[in-house]
């Protein structure tokens, strides 16, 4: 192929038609004008005072712990559960694979009100456990880390998941032919190769979590200073104090768009 036709190629490629670049400037500016709604509204001045008050720290602190709970929970069950949806076959796998990922579709609410119906004082399993020990977790900190848990695991098992379907199974082989336990290959080959991935993973998982409202607010409630996350702070403070709600909303957003340009394309590869 001549060098004018390779560039000629390029060009063509790379100019869409008019009515599509149309479409995508709208797209464009769908998602925008909201963001630049809210940053017409941010009080700049005040903004370090209302980040700075016992609403905004109690809800961060409680976000923290439960975010960084349930990525922690995610990549301890989400890693080997990717692992057996990739790896091993068994009767209802697509299922089981489908089950996993339905927090990814299913409203929050539901997935909350799921968790109630089994987990909570009247629940399948929550009443023999209450009764037998006392134990409650609607309303408690423990609810707030089970909800996010349950909506944002899907992230990692679906990027780990990619990474082990995409790996070069070879490097295993071999290290197993030199001896290697199962458990060795795993720690020293599979999990450094996939690694990239899992670090996605994580941090998808943690952005997930940190974001979480409507399975928190069904299953653990939003009482502040115990299960009242940053979400439900600017819910609450729509309606009271509508100042500290955007400056919650702003410092959220800051640390999503943070983290998307940080990954920047590395999840869509994974998957």
């Amino acid at each position: 192929m001549s060098r004018e036709l390779r560039t000629s190629s390029r060009r063509v490629g790379n100019r869409p038609p008019l009515a599509v670049a149309a479409l995508g400037m709208l797209g464009i500016v769908f998602f925008a004008v909201p963001l630049v709604g809210l940053l017409s509204r941010v009080p700049w001045s005040r903004l370090p005072e209302l980040l700075t008050g016992e609403v905004v720290g109690e809800a961060l602190r409680i976000s923290l712990v439960a975010s960084v709970s349930a990525t922690v929970l995610s990549f301890v069950m989400g890693v080997p559960l990717a692992w057996l949806l990739a790896r091993v076959e068994f009767p209802g796998r697509s299922l089981v694979r489908g089950i996993v990922m339905l927090p990814l579709v299913m409203p929050p609410v539901v997935g909350g009100a799921a968790l109630l119906f089994a987990l909570g004082r009247r629940g399948l399993i929550g009443e023999p456990l209450y009764e037998a020990t006392g134990f409650l977790l609607p309303y408690s900190i423990g609810g707030v880390i089970l909800a996010t848990t349950f909506v944002a695991m899907p992230f990692m098992v679906i990027t780990a998941e990619g990474a082990l379907r995409g790996l070069d199974r070879r490097f295993e082989g071999a290290a197993a032919s030199l001896g290697a336990s199962r458990w060795a290959v795993m720690r020293s080959v599979t999990l450094p190769m996939i690694a990239p991935s899992l670090v996605s993973g994580i941090v998808l998982t943690w952005a997930r979590a940190f974001g979480e409202f409507g399975a928190t607010v069904t299953f653990a409630g939003n009482l502040q200073g115990s299960t009242q996350t940053l979400p439900l702070a600017v819910f609450v403070s729509l309606e009271a104090n509508r100042e500290t709600a955007v400056a919650i909303s702003l410092l959220m957003v800051a640390v999503s768009l943070a983290i998307l340009v940080l990954l920047r394309d590395r999840w869509w590869r994974a998957l």
